[in-house]
């Protein structure tokens, strides 16, 4: 599928859905796995670990994208909302996507310039969006757009919005979602759509009953309701999505680590397997170490993370351990010398 730029078969999420992977941070009450505390996080990271482990785009990338929304939803969902798409993101009856970053705006989340306008139906939305992964397959959009023209307002002027592809007002008009090219992980389709005068219902908003507010003892003052309030949801679903990346590099290092492996014990140079070689078992050993620093690493954050903190630990493991991986992968590509540069060899 790598070679090919091919789309994810629908034998994969089916496969996966019976493993239960879309499910894992779901409550139980909602048909997921979930039933809170450090478990619920630590069975998330091994589980991305390993299908990592077999393949990048088409296993540990494809269970992050319904992670962020099943968050996102949880913090900042109404009863009904929940209802409504939590068990269906379990069963991957509906695969989610991701609409927040813009040809301008990455990391800057708060700029983002993509708005929402109050209108009689509901919202009319106006803006482009890329990097969407996997959006040309998704059922539903978890878009983060300006509901506040005050720009002064940074990240308190932003609205996160579930927007269904099934559900969008006739009059809308959004232009194809078109795959960008990549020089790697291309199974993992990103695209980029513009969305001009898209209109979207009112229960499209993302938003806080009042009454739960106050049943979870939180300011009834109108923080997390909803209008102004998305940024702050949409950072509850990145969150764990960036423990997820840092458990893919992982699992992206272990089967690296173990093909090298592999190699240095089946090839010979100077009638002797260059595992023998003293440099080859240094270079080995070092990146047992790493990988196992890494992997303590995104287990210590999910322990947080299920204890409530963890937020400035995740963002410190996804940058320490993807760069590891950089490092890790480029180990195993020169233990194999020059069939480390063949696409014979993973």
């Amino acid at each position: 599928m790598h070679r090919t730029n091919s789309d994810i078969p629908e034998t994969i999420i089916k496969g996966l859905n019976e493993l239960g992977g879309f499910g894992l941070s779901v409550p139980e009450e909602f048909g997921g796995f979930a039933n809170g505390g450090e478990s619920e996080y630590l069975g998330m990271v091994i589980a991305t670990e390993e299908l990592s482990w077999g393949g990048l785009g088409i296993g540990g990338s494809l269970i992050t994208r319904p992670e962020i929304m099943t968050r996102a939803l949880l913090s900042g969902g109404t009863q009904a909302q929940k209802e409504r798409w939590l068990p269906r993101l379990a069963n991957a009856e509906v695969l989610a996507a991701i609409a927040v970053t813009e040809p301008d705006f990455g990391s800057d989340v708060a700029s983002i310039s993509t708005t929402a306008t109050k209108s009689a139906g509901g919202w009319l939305l106006n803006g482009t969006k890329t990097w969407c992964t996997f959006a040309a397959r998704a059922n539903v959009l978890v878009l983060l757009a300006r509901s506040d023209p005050d720009r002064a307002q940074s990240h308190r002027g932003l609205s996160l919005f579930l927007v269904e592809r099934s559900r969008v007002i006739p009059r809308a008009s959004s232009t194809p979602r078109t795959p960008m090219a990549k020089v790697a992980a291309t199974a993992t389709d990103d695209s980029r759509a513009t969305h001009r005068h898209v209109g979207l219902p009112r229960h499209a908003l993302l938003r806080t009953e009042l009454r739960e507010l106050v049943r979870a003892r939180r300011e009834p003052s109108g923080r997390g309701r909803g209008p102004g309030q998305g940024f702050y949801f949409q950072m509850a679903g990145f969150e764990n999505g960036r423990l997820q990346t840092a458990a893919r590099a992982v699992g992206v290092m272990q089967a690296a680590y173990e093909a090298a492996l592999e190699y240095a014990r089946s090839r010979k140079v100077f009638g002797e397997p260059i595992i023998n070689y003293e440099l080859t078992r240094v270079k080995l050993g070092t990146m047992a170490a790493i990988i196992q620093c890494s992997r303590q690493f995104s287990f210590e954050v999910a322990r947080l993370m299920g204890n409530g903190a963890g937020t400035m630990e995740a963002s410190m493991a996804k940058a320490y351990v993807c760069r590891a991986a950089e490092w890790v992968t480029r180990e195993a590509m020169q233990i194999h010398g020059g069939m480390g540069y063949a696409r014979s060899t993973p």
